[in-house]
Parts: C-alpha cells; structure tokens; sequence
C-alpha cells in the first residue's frame, strides 16, 4: 500500500485532541490517514512538499441540485415562484439520462476545483432509475465522494390525476440501488433520499418515506418552506411524536422555524443544513445558522441552486459566518445588553459547518471532516503565498475569511490527487468534450421549453 508523507506549511486538522499547528507533518496510507504530527520520521514512497501551504480537511457541500449545472446564472434575478415555474414546471421534465450525467460530471469536477471533496447530490428530477444510474456515474466519473440522494421529479401538471405531493417515494428504485451499486456504506459514492416532507407531502407519504429509509438503512433529507403553506402543518413536531425523525433525518433551509421548532429538531437528533446565500436571495424568513446554533444545533452548510448563485463552498462559508455574526450583535442589542466585547461566533466554527458538521449531518463523520487518523485521506492544500493570501497568521482566519476557490492548489480525495498545481487531473481533451456537451444538452432543453435567457438591456 502506497504511502504518502505530506510536510505541510499550516496543518489544520479539525481534531480537537491533535490541534493544528505550524511545520506539522501528514502519512497517507492508500486511501487513509496512517499518522498526523512533526517530524514523524516515516518512511513514505512519495513525499509532497505543502511548506508554502495550508493543509486543511476537504470542504463539505451539503445541499446541492447538481443535475441543474448546465443552467447556472439563468435565475439570478428570479424570485422562488419562478424557480418552480420554469424548472419545475418546465425545465425538468425535458431532461434525460445523459443530461443528469452531464450536470453531475461538470458539477462535481467544479465542486473539486474549489476545495470541496464530499459532495450530498439532493438529486430531485429521477423519473426512472436509468436517470438515477446515470447521475451516479457522473458523480463517479468525477473523482468525487458523494452522497447520492434520491429524488423524485416535481413536474407541477398532474399525471393521471395524482399530484407528486402525494406519491411515495419509489421502493423499486431505492431497492434496486441499495442492493446493487451503492450496497454499502464505505464506498466513494453513498446513497440517502431525497424526500418530499411534511412541507411538500400528506402523512401517509411522509410515513412510508422515512419508514422506507429507515428498512434500507439511509439517511433521508426534506427541504422545508413557509411554515403556513405546508401541505402538513407542524409536520416535524408530528414526525417527532411519532419517533419518525432522528439522527437519521436531514432537514435543509426551515428559513421561517420558530425556537420551538429548533428545540424539537434538536431534541430529535435531527439535523439542518442552511444553505444561506440562496436563503438571502429570496426566502422569507433568516437563514437558521444563528439560531439553530444558539439552540444547541451543528448547522451545515450547502450550497443548493447553481442557478441563483455561486457553487463555491469558501463564499457560502463566509456568508453564512457573517450573517450569524451580524445576527449575534444585533441580538445583544435588541435585548438592551451592552455592546458585545468579543466577537460572538469564532471562525473555526464556519469552518466547521464546512466540514465534520456536514460529514456528521449524513453520518460520514467516523470516516471524513477532520484530519484524523484512520479517516480517509480527504485532504485540500491552499496557496498561501498567494498575492490575496499572503502573509499568512492565522491560518484558520486565513481559510474562512480570506481564502476563495482560486487559492485551491491540490485537492485528495479517497487518497487520489485530483487537482495538483491549480489544475483537476482529469483528462482536459475528455473535459473540454464534456463541457461543450453541457452546453449542448442545456441548450436543447432549453430550446423545447420555449425558455428563452433574460438578459439586461445592452
């Protein structure tokens, strides 16, 4: 088995017991972390030099609809309503096997590029288990770890006069994956659901759903919405009641959740992800990382809509660090206390929403997230002598305030090096195929939805 010394500028473990430390030192052996320290003295077949960088745990993306890749931008000036209408109701039902292949490969070599090396592909436009198969090998073919979970498609006209709301998730799909391709959990790509929720489905879905995940072993995901549109209302405090949401159930945005619901999901074992840059762009209500972490929550975080905003996960770090900041001191002083003399929220607690809380939000977190060893090697590098970088003091304050996707020299994943030197080891010839390929494949969908791309008066 190959091992791999790493001699780091910065090593940032993640490991409350290990600390992170200057001139630290990293032994991969294979696809795990053999020995983290200084001057290990180990004998190693291959060492890297990282004495001008920051070695840190791979990012975290814990929400995102990565088949939506070939539209990226088209709704930057789009409210929720017309996300649906034209996605949803449009869009997404003129996709196909290759074209969820190609939104997955793109997508997921683009998350590598910017320091993220887990991927959760909240893929929700599955018609047919082919599609699922497909976006699977995208998700492979990229070198990424991933957790694939199932969705189904939302198509907003009725199909023999049952609405999507009330359909439950598909046995046979689920079934089929969980005993076949993504049988176990160890393997670079893992299966969960996607499920519709109490937010967008009755009980009886919202019951065979989590019972469904609970009989295959996974963890399953629900977005929510405002609380008074719920096709369930109170649906999570029911779930709760009922001993149907656990540690084994992720819920993502809850922008309009009150204290009681935070107490109960955080009571529950459940998690919530936020995804705040596209919350900022258009949700009622606060994105909840400072409330939910001020109830005792781990918040993780995602990106969600390439289609709204940026897929990179340093500028969703920063932006939900800053929104719970600013939360914080506005807090304080609606509650009359006197100005806050420390900062409220550190920055290695971003940094960790960006890593072991969303490893931990899908159960990854005894294998990734930190910089442990016995975890997988999962590992990113930054340039610190970069002219936006440099110099370095703080190398924590340096990843979450500072750095951006341009400054991701390597990114290791499952112990194979899958960026070196600023650039993806993937084939280029095969890269530059495939991307005009995405183009293709969105062009053609959106040429017979009739959608035409707004643009702004030249």
């Amino acid at each position: 088995m190959k091992r791999v010394l790493i001699r780091c500028g910065w090593l940032v473990t993640l490991d409350g017991k290990l600390g992170d430390f200057r001139n630290g030192e990293l032994l991969l052996s294979g696809n795990r972390i053999e020995a983290v320290g200084r001057n290990l003295g180990a004998a190693a077949d291959e060492v890297i030099d990282a004495s001008d960088k920051i070695v840190m745990p791979g990012l975290v993306n814990a929400h995102m609809h990565t088949w939506q890749t070939g539209l990226r931008g088209i709704a930057s000036e789009w409210m929720g309503p017309d996300y649906f209408k034209n996605v949803h109701g449009n869009l997404a039902t003129l996709y196909k096997p290759e074209d969820n292949y190609l939104g997955n490969l793109i997508g997921a070599l683009a998350q590598i590029d910017a320091g993220v090396t887990t991927l959760v592909d909240w893929c929700h436009n599955i018609t047919h288990l082919e599609m699922a198969e497909r976006a699977i090998d995208g998700l492979l073919d990229s070198g990424i770890r991933a957790v694939f979970a199932h969705g189904t498609a939302k198509p907003l006209n009725q199909k023999e006069g049952i609405p999507f709301t009330h359909v439950p998730h598909p046995r046979d799909r689920i079934e089929a994956l969980r005993k076949g391709r993504l049988a176990g959990d160890d393997g670079r790509v893992t299966l969960a659901m996607a499920i519709l929720g109490p937010s967008w489905s009755p009980w009886e879905v919202v019951e065979a759903d989590i019972r469904l995940a609970r009989e295959f072993g996974v963890v399953s995901s629900s977005h929510t919405r405002r609380g008074e549109d719920d096709i369930l209302p109170r649906g999570y405090h029911l779930m709760a009641k009922a001993g149907l949401l656990g540690p084994d159930h992720n819920l993502v945005h809850g922008t309009t959740f009150d204290r009681a619901d935070l107490d109960m999901i955080v009571d529950s074992g459940a998690t919530l992800t936020s995804t705040a840059l596209v919350e900022l762009h258009h949700h009622i209500g606060d994105t909840m990382v400072a409330a939910y972490r001020e109830a005792g929550g781990l918040p993780s975080l995602g990106i969600d809509v390439e289609l709204f905003c940026s897929g990179q996960m340093f500028r969703e770090m920063q932006a939900a660090l800053l929104f719970a900041r600013g939360k914080e001191v506005r807090n304080n002083a609606l509650r009359g206390n006197s100005p806050l003399k420390t900062i409220p929220v550190r920055s290695r607690e971003a940094l960790e929403w960006a890593t072991i809380n969303g490893a931990q939000a899908f159960k990854l977190d005894g294998q990734i997230g930190t910089l442990t060893p016995g975890k997988k090697a999962d590992i990113v590098m930054l340039r610190a002598g970069d002219v936006n970088m440099a110099p370095v003091y703080d190398p924590i304050y340096s990843i979450v305030e500072i750095a951006g996707a341009g400054n991701v020299d390597t990114v290791i994943v499952d112990g194979v090096v899958r960026k070196q030197n600023g650039k993806l080891t993937f084939a280029a010839d095969v890269l530059r195929k495939r991307l005009d390929e995405l183009a293709e494949s969105a062009a053609r969908i959106m040429r017979e939805g009739n959608y035409r791309v707004a643009t702004a008066p030249q």
